[in-house]
């Protein structure tokens, strides 16, 4: 059953701040979508892909006539996160808050992508414990280092391996991979559209679409 966005109990909150109910529901906007709400969270290394297979994603579900929006790492950080470095206490910051907003997109009855590097386990589970148990899929872009490496279309490896950046991921700082993610893309081993049509296929089998 789906959960809508709601204040928990153990939640702090100013008793001046009151949680206000709508007349519209999250099962009225599911029915007008005609689709399954859910976190499609896309994490992996810098350059694995998960930008590029989130942008493919969401173009074929948009070619299905469903409702979806890209929430993608460096866009965030350009507004919503300006504010945040990448010392570990901002990156946990960095996901909690984007935890909060995909969480907002789902009880609109979107489903919603999120590229983020996300390198720690705790922090997406923190992500995950938001939502109902259906309303989150781990999506593991898995790309080797090497790959990734070779790939560097922004130079950040190159920066990191030469002392330019601090706690980059994979180099100084730790990546975390999932353990059992309900989507598992080796995208060394595919094609763009085939990453793609995996997850697609994902959604279609599970019912989200």
């Amino acid at each position: 059953m789906n959960v809508p966005y709601e204040r928990k109990e153990n939640e702090s909150v100013s008793d001046d701040v009151v949680w206000h109910n709508t007349t519209v529901t999250h099962q009225d906007r599911v029915q007008l979508k005609k689709q399954q709400p859910v976190v499609l969270w896309f994490t992996g290394l810098s350059g694995s892909g998960k930008s590029t297979v989130a942008n493919a994603v969401e173009s074929k579900l948009l070619s299905l006539g469903k409702h979806s929006y890209l929430l993608d790492g460096d866009n965030v950080r350009h507004g919503l996160n300006k504010d945040l470095g990448f010392s570990d206490a901002d990156r946990v910051e960095n996901i909690r808050r984007i935890g909060e907003v995909a969480k907002l997109f789902v009880d609109s009855g979107a489903i919603v992508l999120t590229a983020f590097i996300s390198p720690f386990i705790s922090d997406r589970q923190q992500v995950r414990d938001l939502l109902d148990d259906s309303q989150f899929l781990e999506v593991f872009i898995d790309t080797p280092i090497e790959v990734c490496e070779s790939r560097d279309p922004k130079g950040l490896y190159k920066k990191a391996r030469a002392g330019e950046i601090k706690n980059f991921t994979g180099i100084d700082s730790e990546y975390q991979a999932p353990v059992n993610p309900e989507i598992h893309v080796k995208t060394a081993d595919c094609t763009v559209e085939e990453c793609a049509e995996l997850v697609v296929r994902a959604l279609q089998d599970k019912e989200y679409i």
